[in-house]
């Protein structure tokens, strides 16, 4: 998105984890936003994948049992590389082969999230730990909490690399970025967004994989 007023906003972790920030006039699929978060090469590169599972990690270590990472928004290599960082820790594991499994749920065509049965044994009466991009409106942290407890799955915590909130349903978001690194950072429902009323034209449609220009 060709955009002078883009910038970049970079980790107190580690100067690889970065948001690359786009102003504007966004629709996702259950709020308009001010600004375009994207983290398309934290969750496409290696190094910077691990660095971001580095500073994740930190919350969980020592101190709880993972058996499983649900990964959402495209955050796989990020979950494999946390995967690694708990088991390096030491983590604790209910698993019989003392290991962390990293599962995707798919999604039906009305949007909720779904497993098939080959994976059911990976998830009840597992630990799991959510991971997602970004946490806003708490609507796919709610999808992801009733999937995995309607499976028998148990909420072991929730990440993500940009969040909006401190706790969302409940569940603390354990995460890198916050409000507090961009600056003004606001989400509306569409039926309220002040952009909308003041007659500013969407930008672009944007979700997990990206945008769409209008």
């Amino acid at each position: 998105m060709d955009n002078p007023n883009k910038f970049k906003i970079y980790s107190k972790y580690n100067n690889l984890i970065a948001l690359n920030i786009t102003p504007g006039h966004f629709a996702t699929s259950s709020s308009h936003i001010n600004y375009y978060v994207d983290m398309t090469s934290l969750k496409a590169r290696r190094n910077e994948a691990k660095a971001a599972a580095k500073a994740l990690v930190q919350e969980y270590v020592t101190t709880t049992i993972i058996d499983a990472i649900v990964c959402l928004d495209g955050t796989d290599i990020i979950g494999a590389y946390l995967a690694d960082e708990l088991t390096s820790a030491g983590i604790l594991s209910a698993n019989m082969h003392n290991t962390v499994y990293i599962l995707t749920p798919e999604q039906t065509s009305s949007g909720q999230l779904m497993f098939r049965e080959n994976y059911l044994p990976m998830i009840r009466g597992k630990n799991i730990l959510v991971l997602l991009a970004t946490a806003t409106t708490g609507k796919t942290i709610n999808s992801a909490l009733e999937c995995i407890e309607y499976y028998g799955g148990k909420i072991a915590g929730v990440s993500a690399i940009f969040s909006a909130a401190d706790n969302i349903h409940g569940q603390h978001i354990n995460t890198i970025f916050t409000t507090d690194d961009i600056p003004n950072y606001l989400t509306y429902p569409a039926v309220d967004c002040p952009m909308c009323k003041g007659g500013h034209p969407l930008t672009a449609i944007v979700n997990s994989f990206g945008y769409s220009k209008l």
